[in-house]
């Protein structure tokens, strides 16, 4: 008769009671995960819960459209209350939940900011209240929820003569989504980004607490929320500053072939007092017939001059301006931007100039969306980088970067501006 050494009959043991343990583990991880959904659905919500395989594949995807992740559930909240006690029951839950929060507004988060794998992601868009509620006076403002769209705040402020003072580029975006970023374009020398145009925010907390806060009432909060990422809290509610909205806007664009010269002028300009409302500028690489180009859009100065121009192939840096103003001023206007254009030093024979209504070029950017859909190329990968890059260095960056950049290829737009430090 033979008998197994004893310390085989350990080993065998330990390894099976590993194994049942373990085994013991994930049953008990699955029940939990398995009973998520229900206590989701328990909650007594105005808004719901979807779980369907469209609304989650539309919850993984982002503009950046590089990083899919799928969540568990998609909260359609209508109310504020929706969304703090959705927070609150997956804070209550523990982190053995191993749940997740995002809040997603129009989805133009570039790297899955915006997506939560395995949890739940909030559609901000579906959250409507309270109303705007637009306040003239001295010190104009609208009151608005997180999850409205910019252009619908531009539209309803006009209603009234008045208008938000800082903007993004592109307005299709939603009030939570570009404070919690800083929100950034050409008005931002002036004016500072979004986040500094903003006087109070309520916020729903990671415990799910709604709480009110501006530069007097829960600062830290509030200056946290501010291009916090979504980290410290989700924006409910924002009471933007307000300004009186002008008509129209006379928008140049002129060229430069030297860097150092085209820096100086944007420096320059936004130096200056009143000069111009807006003032951005971008990168030309490899593109030939460009002039020709904005020819539907922008009326060239000297369109002799304008037809002979060639690019020869070189890099190009494009300095794009708006003064704004109403009908009435338009004399005035006219004389105070030749004056501040015979003090820049562009390539004089590529000055286009144009003039359209203010919503008009505010919403510039949408008119390029609508051409790319139909054309299937906006549903791409998008992979975009934002610097703030101090003037001391900005020279450097651009030999190095611009320098190098293979002009073989097609690219997207590279845009560059200056940002006072103040602001």
């Amino acid at each position: 008769m033979r008998y197994t050494p004893l310390s085989l009959i350990g080993e065998h043991f330990l390894r099976g009671f590993t194994i049942l343990f373990l085994s013991f583990i994930a049953i008990r991880l699955n029940l939990c995960l398995s009973s998520i959904p229900s206590s989701l659905k328990a909650l007594p919500l105005e808004g719901h819960f979807n779980f369907d395989e469209v609304s989650l594949n539309h919850a993984a995807k982002d503009f950046g459209n590089r990083y899919q992740y799928h969540p568990m559930a998609v909260l359609y909240p209508e109310s504020v209350s929706d969304i703090a006690a959705t927070i609150k029951h997956i804070w209550n839950m523990g982190p053995s939940s191993h749940l997740t929060v995002a809040a997603r507004g129009h989805g133009h988060s570039l790297q899955g900011q915006a997506q939560a794998h395995g949890g739940v992601v909030i559609n901000m868009e579906k959250l409507k209240v309270p109303e705007m509620q637009v306040y003239a006076g001295d010190s104009p403002y609208v009151d608005v929820s997180g999850g409205e769209l910019w252009i619908n705040i531009l539209h309803e402020t006009l209603r009234y003569g008045l208008t938000p003072r800082s903007w993004t580029d592109y307005l299709h975006l939603t009030v939570g989504g570009t404070l919690s970023n800083a929100g950034v374009s050409g008005q931002a020398f002036r004016h500072g980004p979004q986040i500094s145009n903003v006087q109070q925010l309520e916020i729903v907390t990671g415990t799910g607490e709604v709480v009110n806060c501006s530069e007097e009432q829960n600062e830290e909060l509030f200056h946290s929320v501010l291009g916090g990422l979504g980290q410290f809290g989700i924006i409910t509610r924002a009471r933007i500053l307000l300004e009186p909205a002008p008509s129209m806007v006379k928008w140049i664009r002129v060229l430069y072939s030297d860097f150092t010269t085209f820096t100086r002028d944007q420096e320059q300009l936004i130096s200056a007092e009143n000069a111009f409302d807006y003032i951005e500028g971008f990168v030309i690489i490899n593109r030939t017939g460009l002039l020709n180009n904005w020819r539907s859009s922008f009326n060239p100065q000297d369109p002799v001059q304008a037809s002979h121009f060639n690019s020869d192939g070189r890099t190009l840096f494009c300095l794009e301006l708006a003064k704004y103003f109403n009908f009435e001023e338009i004399d005035i206007v006219n004389q105070e931007v030749e004056k501040h254009l015979s003090h820049l030093n562009y390539i004089p024979s590529t000055l286009f100039l144009t003039e359209v209504t203010y919503v008009d070029f505010l919403d510039r950017v949408h008119v390029s969306e609508v051409k790319l859909r139909s054309k299937g190329l906006w549903d791409v990968p998008h992979p975009w980088l934002n610097l703030f890059i101090p003037k001391s260095k900005v020279h450097n960056f651009a030999e190095v970067v611009f320098g190098n950049i293979l002009t073989e290829t097609s690219n997207g737009p590279v845009l560059i501006y200056p940002v006072n430090r103040s602001k």
